[in-house]
């Protein structure tokens, strides 16, 4: 199913993504940090949605309490409790 995800705090407009049987794919983040969020991307791919909550879920930015890789970690939670379409 495709989920897309407006973050707060940061500078990424707009996370969207699609999880299969668990598994994250086809991540894009739009606004932000171009290498970071590729390499972000990079790295959640064909991950399980759980595991990639456990990797980046808590991640601040300097002195932010939250970062894209949190937000990235708040879309896929909101995706998994149904609250996000």
């Amino acid at each position: 199913m495709h989920y897309s995800y407006t973050p707060e705090g940061v500078h990424s407009k707009s996370i969207e993504f699609d999880i299969e049987n668990n598994i994250v794919k086809n991540v894009k983040i739009i606004g932000g940090c171009d290498g970071n969020n590729k390499g972000m991307a990079a790295l959640a791919e064909v991950r399980t949605a759980d595991d990639v909550i456990r990797l980046l879920s808590g991640i601040p930015c300097g002195k932010k309490p939250t970062s894209c890789p949190d937000q990235l970690a708040k879309a896929l939670e909101a995706a998994l409790a149904g609250n996000l379409k």
